[in-house]
């Protein structure tokens, strides 16, 4: 049995290649390969039976015999440019749950700099200015604001326990029926998704990048929100019209916005976002703490040991719905 390691490079992610070796050890029956390039990958899938990665198309249609492909990350959007994988019967799992804890951290700083005023404040005080007064009452509190959450999968049951502390109201919308919360007041269906913004002082944009998500929050859906409410994307960038967002803060509708994902990564070198006082910006790392590199590894090892038994594999995909 073989498995090919093509995350490598490709995910620049920390420790791959002693994970590599870790696995090497725990299971010396099974022979691995890190391949950390196309042409390498091309060749190394030929009689591979798992690939460990994202394999483009060209590798994936090079495979012979391969059974199953784990992503180590959560979204699977790129999945759309291998038609094969889509439509074929290769298992497809992904390594989801670890990542909502610290995304969730993440929305909750976001928010605290655009309502404290952390951009100007960090200003100051990297120019040595004590300017208390210009901060009186032009910052703003957190309690009996009313939180919106789109899609209430891992990222927004942890963004609402947060919120929920700080003594917001939470509402959120989803594909799928889901559970009461203790931490929310209602969740809706997606057909309520006007409802959900026209209430909305911070609206959080959790959902996974598929073709129903992709550009949902449009201008007409941007217009529903209310005067200085802030949108804050932690999930994937194409979801929020971002040229209609960008006027809708410089008109002052929107009050602000925090951006972990962007549509086209990284953003272009000219993008206004960069100057806008009213804009947090972080490079797509929102969730990139130890803990959930680990957790996204033990999945993995978990996993192979499922997959070697036979047994039915955690956290498969659904690849026509993308997630």
């Amino acid at each position: 049995m073989k498995v090919v390691m093509g995350a490598g490079g490709n995910e620049r992610m920390p420790g791959e290649k002693e994970f590599f070796l870790e696995l090497k050890n725990l299971f010396p029956k099974v022979t691995f390969e890190f391949a950390d390039t196309i042409d390498l990958q091309k060749n190394a899938i030929q009689d591979a039976d798992v690939f460990y990665g994202w394999p483009v198309s060209e590798v994936f249609n090079a495979a012979n015999r391969l059974r199953w492909v784990h992503i180590p990350a959560t979204g699977i959007e790129r999945i759309s440019e291998v038609p094969e994988l889509v439509t074929g019967d290769v298992t497809l799992t992904n390594a989801r749950g670890h990542h909502a804890p610290p995304m969730a951290d993440h929305v909750i700083g976001m928010m605290l700099i655009l309502a404290h005023r952390w951009k100007q404040l960090i200003e100051d005080q990297k120019n040595h200015k004590w300017e208390d007064l210009k901060y009186y009452g032009n910052q703003e509190g957190l309690q009996g604001r009313t939180v919106g959450i789109v899609s209430f999968g891992d990222i927004g049951m942890h963004v609402a326990q947060r919120v929920h502390s700080f003594g917001m109201n939470v509402y959120a919308i989803d594909k799928h029926e889901k559970l009461p919360s203790p931490y929310v007041h209602e969740i809706w269906g997606m057909d309520r998704l006007d409802d959900l913004l026209v209430i909305s002082d911070w609206l959080i944009i959790s959902s996974p990048l598929t073709p129903e998500t992709t550009g949902l929050i449009d201008k007409d859906k941007l217009a529903m929100l209310k005067d200085g409410a802030r949108v804050i994307v932690i999930s994937r960038g194409g979801i929020v019209d971002e040229e209609a967002l960008i006027d809708n803060l410089k008109s002052g509708h929107v009050g602000g916005a925090g951006f972990d994902a962007i549509q086209q990564e990284p953003l272009d070198v000219d993008s206004p976002l960069w100057d806008m006082d009213n804009v947090v910006l972080t490079p797509h790392i929102s969730s990139a703490i130890p803990e959930m590199f680990e957790g996204r590894r033990e999945i993995f090892r978990e996993n192979l040991k499922r997959f070697l038994a036979s047994e039915q594999l955690l956290f498969v995909c659904d690849k026509q719905s993308g997630y």
